[in-house]
């Protein structure tokens, strides 16, 4: 909670306004009760009555003076209602935006040790379904805790103005509904976490079988990985019962409180009205107000629901953000005016994890100019040492050279720059086969892309497209064959 105020700080003067506008709202929405009130005054005393005193002699001016106020009244609610509803969804858009941008861009540049470590599946939910949790709750949660404060705050003052012994019944379920909705409150947070989690395995499973669908009809394992799904999806099925199963017990209790409250209002009000000690008019207001004060409690259920929900998406969102990016730039990264150096392995050592080491004081030397190829078993490292030059992983010990410069000294945007990879994975984005050729070149030479074509012999193919190099390839480059797959990446 306290990160989300913090990153919701960027937005404080939308977000007072809105709680300003949200506040005013229920003003206006609570003063019909007040003129009800007010009206059967009027009936009751006539010439007598509030509005008399206000210099209306004429029955005819009071109710005139009545009907305009309440369409004033309704009219400036209806204008505050409109403008929190602006500003609150607003807000919620420009979070939900800004928080995916930021989220994402924080894990596409995290440690590619952290990313293997992660399902693309679980990823994907934080990044979509997490950030929609809060959203929601952005968009009507917040404004429904502030109305139900004012809510509190006036009508509690105005019961203690007419009579404090009335306020004080009405007022004295309020303090066990809260207390309930504590306990409510620590028994669902679990349960939602644990959802939040679920969702993510199952998101896993999804993804991870529309990327291997060919693999799946031609092993027609169509029934298995139905069964696999559906046991993640029954275990996020239970997990949303138990909560339902908690949280439908809270609206029940609260509808008791609210009960409660209202018929000490109304017996007592009653009598004391009976009795010439309160007057028609203000029983009327009490009577009104009664329900509009305790009624709202009775959302609690759904907003402490929603509340929890919105929590655990966070706790999730913004334990991605905290993680920390481990390989940066030094404070004085440096750009060599040129790479053509030799490259040298000193001493390095290396292991994915702290119990096996992979590389233990390698040395080696490749020359200037010179092409050679590393030969070794499956999982020998010939991959590693490619991931290691490009800096995507640190070495444990040791360093790696390019002539006099430790790689770990140069600007990391300027070294994989000048690091050309052609991946075992024949991966295409979603965009046109130009695209795929030029990626993550500035301002490439149509001269240069033609060389390129022409080396990886893929012109021949390109030409006979529709929409040649402006083909799209599809999700992974579907369109196309594996060779032209292999060929374009």
């Amino acid at each position: 909670m306290r990160e989300l105020l913090s990153y919701l700080n960027a937005w404080k003067v939308r977000v007072t306004l809105a709680s300003i506008y949200s506040g005013i709202n229920k003003i206006f929405d609570i003063a019909p009760e007040v003129l009800i009130g007010v009206a059967v005054d009027l009936v009751v005393k006539k010439n007598d009555s509030f509005v008399a005193s206000l210099g209306f002699e004429s029955i005819d001016s009071q109710v005139a003076f009545i009907g305009a106020v309440t369409f004033i009244i309704w009219a400036l609610e209806s204008l505050f209602e409109y403008l929190y509803m602006i500003e609150w969804r607003g807000l919620a858009q420009n979070v939900e935006h800004d928080l995916r941008v930021k989220t994402y861009d924080h894990a596409q540049r995290l440690d590619l040790d952290w990313h293997e470590k992660q399902s693309v599946g679980n990823i994907t939910a934080i990044l979509n379904d997490d950030i929609n949790q809060l959203e929601r709750f952005l968009n009507n949660g917040v404004n429904q805790i502030i109305q139900i404060s004012v809510s509190t705050i006036i009508i509690g003052f105005i019961f203690f103005y007419i009579s404090p012994l009335i306020a004080t019944i009405a007022i004295l379920p309020v303090p066990i509904i809260f207390l309930i909705g504590l306990f409510f409150q620590k028994k669902l947070s679990p349960k939602y976490k644990s959802i939040r989690e679920k969702v993510g395995l199952l998101n896993s499973v999804i993804v991870n079988n529309l990327m291997g669908i060919k693999v799946i009809k031609s092993f027609m394992a169509f029934n298995i990985e139905k069964d696999n799904l559906g046991a993640k999806s029954k275990e996020y099925q239970q997990e949303n019962i138990n909560a339902i199963a908690i949280s439908s017990a809270f609206n029940p209790i609260i509808r008791m409180g609210v009960l409660a409250g209202f018929l000490g209002t109304m017996l007592i009000g009653s009598y004391m009205a009976l009795n010439g000690t309160l007057e028609v008019g203000s029983y009327s207001v009490l009577v009104f107000l009664t329900q509009r004060f305790l009624w709202p409690f009775t959302s609690l259920s759904t907003l402490i629901d929603d509340f929890e929900r919105s929590m655990a998406s966070c706790n999730r969102i913004f334990t991605l953000l905290d993680h920390k990016i481990k390989i940066i730039n030094k404070p004085n990264s440096i750009k060599p005016p040129s790479m053509n150096y030799h490259i040298k392995f000193k001493d390095m050592s290396f292991g994915y994890d702290s119990t096996m080491r992979l590389f233990e004081n390698l040395n080696m030397s490749i020359p200037y100019g010179s092409s050679i190829g590393l030969v070794g078993d499956t999982g020998s490292g010939k991959t590693t040492i490619a991931k290691l030059l490009l800096r995507l992983y640190e070495p444990n010990d040791g360093d790696i050279l390019i002539g006099d410069y430790s790689i770990s000294d140069l600007e990391i945007g300027f070294l994989r720059e000048k690091v050309g990879i052609v991946s075992q994975e024949s991966f295409l984005f979603n965009a046109s086969i130009y695209e795929n050729i030029t990626y993550g070149i500035k301002d490439p030479r149509q001269e240069d892309v033609e060389q390129t074509l022409e080396q990886s012999q893929c012109k021949e193919f390109i030409e006979k497209l529709p929409l040649g190099l402006e083909t799209i390839v599809g999700e992974r480059g579907q369109i196309l064959s594996g060779g032209q797959r292999q060929r374009i990446s």
